[in-house]
């Protein structure tokens, strides 16, 4: 069985300016905002929240099928992909866009400020949720508005459990689309931010949206995260990292281990310790997919 992954394929060229943003900013003068960063530290990575939590997931041993879109410039990625051992039979090329491009910039405090174009993402709602009998459960990860909108619906209508991520593209949809998100999903994954923002916009409180689904899980970066079923709460303590190297992709990693083990019929609990664990490990290394698990074991 495999696990069908909605979202973002992308480039991420990665910056690392040694100062802090605070410092650069005067917040009495954001009107005029006019900053430049120095940044000594540039690369490029493979990225995108479908392509990272593909990633994982292979790590983990999970058979994956990415949804997404992909540009002209992205034979390189598809190719990677393939080594992986990932499904790519259902990522379109779009010939006339480039590959979805996120500039990130990463501060010493890991705050980080990113600029995206989304390319052949803004395409996705041209690629169908596949018709197949080996998709045991899904994700709606941040991608093309229109994909995001139209996989939910057709992952509901096909009977595929699926987890609501909207991450970093949040902003894009009114109370009205998110609560209808909520009733599609069978599980909701936000960060803390992200679930004020949802709350917001929904008028729905954590503990509401988490009985109108199976379970709720709120990450709170080194503090581990929520996990909401029912109307209840349960802290689940984060792991230490080795070290702090880039925070770049934690959350796809978080998402990966989660899926992976709600595909095993884990707890949800249990499906957050090793997503805990996956995002330290990630957070020790540069860029979003070249992480390994070493000896961690589920």
């Amino acid at each position: 069985m495999a696990i069908l992954v909605c979202g973002s394929l992308a480039f991420d060229t990665i910056m690392t300016f040694e100062g802090r943003f605070a410092d650069q900013i005067l917040p009495d003068q954001l009107h005029i905002l006019n900053v430049s960063f120095l940044v000594p530290g540039l690369r490029r990575d493979y990225g995108g929240c479908a392509g990272n939590i593909a990633y994982g997931l292979r790590q983990l041993g999970s058979e994956v099928v990415p949804l997404a879109a992909i540009g002209n410039d992205g034979a390189e990625y598809l190719e990677r992909m393939r080594g992986l051992g990932v499904d790519v039979s259902h990522v379109q090329t779009v010939p006339d866009s480039y590959t979805a491009q996120a500039m990130i910039m990463t501060d010493r405090d890991n705050n980080q400020i990113t600029a995206f174009h989304p390319g052949a993402m803004s395409f996705a709602h041209q690629n169908p949720v596949p018709a197949r009998s080996d998709l045991q459960l899904g994700i709606v990860a941040p991608d093309g508005r229109d994909g995001m909108l139209q996989h939910a619906a057709q992952l509901q209508a096909a009977g595929i459990p699926f987890v609501f991520d909207p991450g970093q593209g949040l902003p894009m949809f009114n109370g009205d689309e998110l609560r209808a998100f909520i009733a599609q999903a069978t599980w909701v994954a936000v960060n803390d931010y992200e679930g004020r923002m949802l709350s917001e916009r929904t008028g729905l409180s954590l503990a509401d949206i988490s009985r109108q689904v199976k379970g709720l899980i709120v990450t709170l970066g080194e503090h581990g995260c929520d996990v909401w079923e029912q109307g209840e709460a349960v802290r689940v303590a984060g792991v230490k990292a080795e070290q702090v190297v880039d925070p770049t992709g934690c959350g796809d990693a978080f998402r990966a281990a989660l899926l992976h083990g709600l595909s095993q019929g884990w707890p949800l609990q249990r499906c957050a310790e090793l997503g805990n664990r996956m995002g330290a490990l990630k957070i020790a290394v540069r860029g979003p997919q070249n992480y390994t698990l070493g000896g961690l074991q589920g």
